[in-house]
């Protein structure tokens, strides 16, 4: 099976990872897509821990609104600081039957060379890179059989953005996936109240 890993924070999940999900199920070469929840700080107080809980539970609404996509908290168990080599080493350790292919950002191939062991990835995994505003995707010819540029909806929506609009008490509801957003409302998540909890 060949599955691709799409990495995130996810805090919250919104609209643009939604449909960036929906685009790799059903108009790529993935047989599955699974939505990497990265941990956030490994000094973590309560308040921390109960926004990775949440963070997990609101994934998994998106996820299950797709045949073949699933949320992975296998991050939340290995080694911290979370380096992407780490989790593809033990994806491919624990399923050596499968092909794992990483879902990155524009952004984030514009700075690939600088991550952790990335000949190591390059050489051992496919990349598949999704288009960001203000970045060019370019792709080196001897690297061409091994990363390829998505032509997906570009969506700027930004989860940092999503929090502070949130956090002002705004009307969101075409940002986040209703389910998602009705959970936030619920559980009084991203409120001022709690962003100053927190600090």
């Amino acid at each position: 099976m060949k599955i691709g890993i799409f990495g995130g924070s996810f805090n919250p999940i919104h609209t643009g990872h939604a449909i960036l999900t929906n685009y790799l199920i059903n108009e790529t070469d993935l047989d599955a897509v699974w939505l990497m929840v990265a941990p956030r700080n490994p000094i973590k107080n309560e308040y921390d821990r109960a926004y990775d809980v949440h963070r997990l539970r609101m994934t998994e609404m998106v996820a299950s609104r797709f045949d073949g996509v699933i949320t992975s908290g296998l991050e939340f168990s290995l080694p911290q600081p979370s380096y992407t080599i780490n989790t593809l080493r033990t994806l491919t350790r624990k399923f050596p039957d499968d092909k794992f292919v990483l879902v990155i950002g524009a952004d984030n191939w514009s700075i690939f060379k600088r991550w952790r062991c990335s000949d190591e990835i390059v050489s051992n995994y496919e990349i598949y890179v999704y288009p960001r505003q203000g970045y060019e995707i370019s792709i080196p010819d001897e690297l061409s059989g091994h990363v390829k540029a998505l032509n997906s909806p570009v969506i700027e929506i930004s989860s940092t953005m999503v929090r502070e609009k949130l956090s002002r008490g705004e009307n969101l509801s075409y940002y986040l996936p209703y389910d998602v957003y009705q959970y936030i409302l619920k559980h009084n998540l991203y409120t001022q109240q709690n962003n100053e909890r927190k600090q």
